[in-house]
């Protein structure tokens, strides 16, 4: 039994979508959220400026004793997971190959899709996993970069003309395409769930990288003996490196909680 906290980080908004579904399937694990409001979206940067985006990131977390680290951004993943994880002596799970695996086992004509940033379509780790998995595989993947700064502007609901419009552009002609399932490859797109799903219609299974990368933590906290005491309630902290009330008004519409004064801003830079 290990009580401490897991530490989740993403570069804006997007990584709530993990949290969601960590308290949904760890719920009495503390969770210790940030978000890197005031230098999103990363999915445009090189891979130098992310690596050490990310650094800081988790030198941040870490100043918490934490147990585990969970990469809830999909650029982060594919770009800096291998440097991470072997510059680090705790778990660090990103959501990549917990994704593919998903994707995997629910394609039936073998036909995926992948959406993503440009920087994760470009590092090509989505369709190097889902190749390694199952040769037979055919991978469609399709850079979405307006998806990230529209949600962290709050243009996610269905019926918005903007999202719908740009969604419309950027999913008809993967659609055409035959797929029977689409990655959803950055942490943010779970919140435009709705509007992909109507876009994509009924004949597309959408697999989430937030949730897939929560059951792949499970799973390695339950070998480690290190989940928390099943008996109580977890809690959650958020730290934002921008404006904490932008934050909340969105991620209290998300997580369907009144997080007003709940989060705290921080000064990356300092790590």
């Amino acid at each position: 039994m290990d009580d401490r906290p897991i530490g989740v980080f993403d570069s804006g908004l997007g990584g709530l979508t993990a949290v969601r579904s960590l308290r949904q399937i760890l719920p009495e694990e503390n969770l210790i959220y940030f978000g890197d409001t005031a230098r999103v979206p990363y999915g445009g940067r090189s891979r130098e400026t992310l690596l050490k985006y990310a650094r800081q990131d988790v030198r941040f977390l870490r100043s918490f004793d934490l147990k585990a680290i969970l990469i809830a951004c999909g650029t982060v993943s594919t770009t800096a997971l291998p440097t991470l994880a072997a510059e680090n002596d705790l778990p660090i799970v990103g959501v990549v190959e917990p994704t593919c695996r998903r994707a995997v086992a629910v394609t039936k004509n073998r036909r995926v899709g992948m959406i993503a940033t440009l920087a994760s379509v470009r590092s090509g780790a989505y369709e190097a996993q889902l190749q390694k998995l199952d040769p037979s595989v055919q991978v469609v993947s399709k850079p979405c970069p307006l998806f990230v700064p529209l949600v962290e502007n709050g243009r996610f609901a269905p019926g918005d003309i903007v999202i719908e419009t740009v969604a419309r552009e950027y999913l008809e002609p993967l659609r055409d395409t035959g797929i029977d399932t689409l990655i959803l490859g950055c942490t943010h797109y779970p919140l435009l769930w709705d509007v992909i799903h109507g876009v994509m219609g009924p004949g597309v299974t959408l697999v989430s990288a937030g949730e897939e990368s929560a059951f792949e933590l499970k799973r390695l906290l339950t070998a480690r003996d290190a989940r928390a005491d099943g008996a109580r309630s977890g809690t959650a902290e958020f730290c934002v490196s921008d404006r904490a009330e932008d934050f909340e008004r969105t991620a209290s519409l998300f997580l369907q909680e009144d997080l007003r004064h709940a989060a705290r801003r921080i000064d990356i830079d300092q790590y």
